[in-house]
Order: C-alpha cells, then structure tokens, then sequence
C-alpha cells in the first residue's frame, strides 16, 4: 500500500471518527441543555405558583388534611393553573393528597427522587415517564415547612415532547451540514496527502536513484521549505553513501581477488567457530566444492581437533599463533597455520570486542621436502666427497714428507700418483653430474631448441661412447631401433641419459653378458593423447629389489651400496646421480622415466618421451 493511500485512509477515519464524535457530542449536549432550561422555567415557576398560594396556607392545608383527611375546603382549587402544569401535593408519608389532574387515588410516592429530596428538606427534581399519565415529564418539588419541620411536599411537574421531536425541524440541514463538513474534510485530506505523497516520493526517489530533483522546475513551486532542505541533505547524504559504496564495493572486490589468488587456505569465523569465509584454495584442500558454508563449524569441515584448538587459543589470547600441523588429506600435507583473533570496538566502549578468528594455512610440504632433499644433497656430497679428499690429501702429505724416498722409488711414486689421479676422477665426475643436474633444473622449457634427429644414431653413438667399458668386461651391446625413426628432441641430452642407462647395465652386469637397447614408436595414445617415443635399455644385471625401485631415480640413492661397488670397476664408481640425471632429461622433453626390475634377474629402464608436432 502506498503512502498516498495510507494516510488517505489514516486522516479519512480520523474525520470520520471526529465527525462522529462532534455529531454525538452536540447532541448529547442539546438534550443535556434542552431539559436543564425546562427544568429551570420549572423550577421558577413552581416557586412563583407557591408565593402565589402561600407557603402559610399550604402548611395550614397540610396541617388540616392530617387532622381531618375528608376536609378539602383549604385546597386551592381557583388557582388559576395551566393545563400544561400538573400540580401534586403529597403527605410526609408519600401518600398523595391532592393532585391537579389525576382524581382517582395515585399510588405511594415516597420513592420518587424528587420527593425523597424534598422530604429530606431539599428540593428536587427529575425527569421520567409518568406511571400515571404515561407521558414524559419532568418533576419539581419543593418541601413545605411548619416550626422547621417537613409537613408535606409541594411538586409542580410538566410535559414536555422529546429532544428528537423538538429538534426533527432542524435535523435535515443539520445532516446536510454535516455531509459538507466531511466532503471539504475528504477533498482537503486528499490534497494534503497528494502533497505529502509527492513530496516523500521525490524524497524516496532520491535516496533509490540520487536523481537531482532539485533541478525540476516543479519542485520549487510544489515542495515546501521543509522538504526541499531535507532533499538537499538526503542528495548529500545519499551521494556521500554511494561513494562509500562504491569504496566498500571496491575494497570487497579487491579483497576476493586477493582471497582468490591466494595459495594458502584462508578461513575466517566467528566467536563459537562457525565459519562466515572461506577461499577457493581451503575449498579444494577439504573437498569442499561448492557446498556452503554458513554455519558450518571448523571441527565440521576440517576435522582437526588440533586445528580447532590453536583457533581457540588466537580467539582467548590477544598474540597471533604460529604452528605446524600435518594433515592427512590423501597423502600426507605439512601446514604452516597462522590464527588471529578478530575484534572490533563498540562507539562509546575503549575496550576491544573478540567477534571470531582467521585461519591461514600455507602448504609447506613442498618446503620440507626441498629441506630434506638439500640436507640430503649437502650430507651425500660430503659423503662422496671426504674420501677422495681424504686420500688425496694422505698420499700428497705422504709424498711431500718422504719426496726424497719417493724419488729414489719411482714404483711407488707412480702408485701413489695414481691412486690420486682415480680420486681425482671421482671428484671431476661427481662434479660433472652436478652441473649437468642444476643446467637441466635451470634450463627453460624451449622447444626451439628441439632438433628433428634420428633415433638409431643418437643409440649408436651413446653406444660407442661406452664401447671401451663393454668391451673391458666383454660385455654384448644389442641394438633394435627402426632406420627411419626421426623425432623432435634434444639430441645431445638422448645421448646422455642413453650413456647413463648403458653405464649402469655395465657396471651391474656380470662378465660375458649382454645389454639391449631399443627404441620404437608406440601404437596407442600416450600422455595428453599424443604418441610415444619408448626407449628401452635391458641388461641381465643384479637387478633391483621391489622395495627400492621408488626410489631409484632420487639423487645419491644407491642400493646396497657396499655390495654394487664391489662390481664397478676401478675409475667408475658409482655416486648415485646418473639415474636422477635420465629423470630430469625425461621430465625436460615432457615424459618420464620408469624401471622394471627383479632382484638377481637383471633390468629394464625405460625412456617415455611424448612426440612434438
């Protein structure tokens, strides 16, 4: 319902209601004043009609009907009366004596109200229908003294027609009247809420659209005074709201991009940790999707009792907490968590109100595990690294101490040279592997600088590569691979990793035995639905248990060290990085490394490489 109407139908029942009032008021205030001025013509005229008679011969007549009942002589009956009146004369006793117009005994008046006044010495008056007459009258009595003493009552009483007959001449004006008061009510209460309704209307239009209505020639003709200084501080008001708006539309904008582009899991909720926010990333860390989460509980969604417990510890202290938390979400996840408790502070307050907590979950299992691997990396280093030093070190010191021995013994000098020329080696080519491994980490993932090449001469060059140390152990190198086999690659790091397979297949290969190195194209889709280059190099080696195979490709893992070196010759010892190296060259062309291998049965590495257009 509009304004317009509401306060038509407001001030409509409010004129009808006051209308009806005043009709009832003036009525009731005629009738009150109708009878109070026939009351009083009655009442002057009682008393003058008993100055008249003679309040000594009433008494007298009263004294005399006492003592004799049947004498009537004193009764002023020549009293010159109008039949409109009716005069009555009544006895202590209520019994009446004499009565103008009613001959025929009348009943007992003592209970009559303007009797028992005047019998109490007072005089009296009331209106009712007469029993006697069963018309409508009204009564005045006045008491008749003797020695001070009531002897009877003197009652004037007359007929007078209704209020509703004495005013039915002037009731039809009246009600026209009354008709014309409440149409010019109607029409003056529509106006005035035409008026209000337009002037609130612009008001409302302006706080909804903030449409300049002041520059409507209408409104200063229409608007009154008032309205159009409240329409200038509801412009204001309503432009400055639209920019802090705008401002708070902005900043919540910017807020969910940042919350969106955020890596760690954000969860904020309120004081009994039921969670108001959440950001795309803590959705995809606990399975959320698109579920909502209003009024769902952190214990609810995460299902960490730990995590609940440092969220309780940033709502009841004042310090942000940081701690590390572990969870099991499929595989195992290291969680750096940052909790703060959220306040704000109520106008007229200095002291901050605790309202809820934010949570702030980094993943950190990358970072402990590139830890683990450079602590690893610093100890394997060191490991590989101490004992040719070491000996390098011994037999230069033992030389330099005894350079006059060693110069007399020139067997043992060359001995010792070449015990530190071997280390030396070892040295160079854990050195080698090194800056090999960082130059693939760091080198940009550019296929221009891919070459189309033939498969078979990249096997048969790594092949002649190792052809001195196949040979030292009489060792068969067999080759399966298509002439026409040509593919996009980096043919020099091929050659590498092709070394590096061959290598191994060697050095883990009994005398006599045979290696096989083949290369096809395979039939089916590989990875991303692209065909595969697959290079195989199987040997009949000591094979590599199950529970190693896992780890075969990390750097510096070797199985049952001391044993395999045992089956290395003497300037090509392992030192646990040539298999990682394959790795890293499969992941730069796209591909992968894998292994297939029994222990004392020999294996088989592969090379899957995806083809580029």
């Amino acid at each position: 319902m509009t304004l317009f109407k509401k306060s038509i139908i407001t001030l409509s029942a409010a004129v009808l209601g006051f209308s009806a009032i005043l009709v009832v008021s003036v009525f009731v205030f005629m009738n009150t004043l109708y009878y109070e001025i026939n009351m009083t013509g009655l009442k002057n005229t009682a008393k003058t009609l008993l100055t008249e008679i003679g309040s000594d011969r009433v008494a007298e007549f009263f004294d005399t009907i006492q003592h004799d009942t049947t004498t009537t002589s004193n009764i002023p009956l020549s009293l010159n009366v109008n039949d409109a009146f009716r005069l009555t004369l009544i006895a202590p006793s209520g019994y009446v004596l004499w009565d103008s117009h009613v001959a025929n005994s009348l009943v007992n008046h003592i209970d009559r109200e303007e009797v028992a006044a005047a019998l109490d010495g007072r005089e009296g008056s009331s209106r009712r229908n007469s029993i006697s007459t069963g018309l409508r009258r009204i009564y005045y009595a006045l008491p008749i003294f003797d020695n001070n003493e009531v002897v009877g009552v003197f009652r004037l009483s007359l007929s007078i027609p209704g209020f509703g007959a004495r005013v039915s001449p002037i009731f039809l004006p009246f009600v026209i009247f009354i008709c014309i008061f409440i149409i010019a009510a109607f029409w003056a209460i529509i106006m005035f809420s035409r008026s209000l309704s337009e002037s609130l209307g612009r008001l409302v239009n302006i706080a909804q659209t903030s449409t300049l209505l002041l520059s409507d020639p209408q409104a200063v003709e229409n608007v009154t005074l008032e309205f159009r200084s409240l329409e200038k501080a509801l412009r204001v008001m309503s432009e400055e709201l639209n920019l802090r708006f705008e401002q708070a539309k902005s900043e919540g904008n910017r807020l969910e991009a940042i919350l969106n582009g955020m890596s760690e899991a954000v969860f904020t909720m309120d004081s009994s940790f039921r969670l108001h926010l959440v950001n795309p990333k803590a959705r995809e860390l606990f399975n959320l999707g698109s579920r909502d989460i209003k009024s769902i509980s952190l214990l609810e969604v995460t299902r960490s009792t730990e995590l609940l417990e440092i969220a309780k510890k940033a709502i009841s202290g004042s310090m942000p907490i940081e701690a590390e938390l572990t969870f099991h979400t499929g595989a195992a996840q290291k969680f750096l968590v940052y909790a703060s408790s959220l306040s704000s502070q109520k106008t007229g307050e200095t002291k901050n109100e605790t309202i809820g907590v934010v949570l702030v979950l980094q993943d950190i299992t990358r970072l402990v595990k590139l830890e683990r691997i450079r602590k690893d990396f610093v100890a394997n280093v060191s490991h590989e690294l101490r004992t040719p030093i070491q000996l390098i070190k011994g037999f230069s010191e033992t030389m330099l101490d005894g350079s006059i021995d060693f110069i007399k013994d020139k067997e043992k000098t060359i001995h010792f040279l070449e015990i530190i020329y071997k280390n030396a080696g070892i040295m160079e080519n854990l050195t080698n592997d090194l800056l090999i491994l960082a130059d693939l980490e760091n080198k940009n993932d550019n296929t221009r600088d891919m070459e189309k090449v033939n498969i078979l001469l990249l096997i048969k060059e790594a092949v002649l590569l190792t052809e001195t140390q196949a040979a030292n152990k009489k060792i068969e190198i067999n080759i399966n691979c298509p002439d026409e086999l040509e593919i996009k690659l980096y043919g020099s790091l091929i050659i590498q990793a092709l070394v590096n397979l061959i290598d191994n297949g060697i050095k883990y290969s009994s005398e006599k035995s045979k290696l096989w190195v083949s290369a096809c194209l395979t039939e089916t889709n590989g990875i991303d639905g692209q065909n595969e280059l697959l290079i195989n190099v199987r040997d009949k080696g000591i094979g590599i248990p199950a529970e190693h195979q896992q780890r075969i490709f990390e750097r510096f893992y070797q199985v049952e060290r001391a044993k395999s070196r045992e089956v290395q010759t003497e300037f090509a010892r392992g030192i646990g990085l040539g298999l990682s190296i394959v790795r890293h060259i499969a992941l730069l062309h796209k591909g992968n490394a894998e292994v297939e291998s029994h222990a004392g049965e020999g294996s088989t590495f592969r090379i899957r490489i995806p083809v580029q257009a």
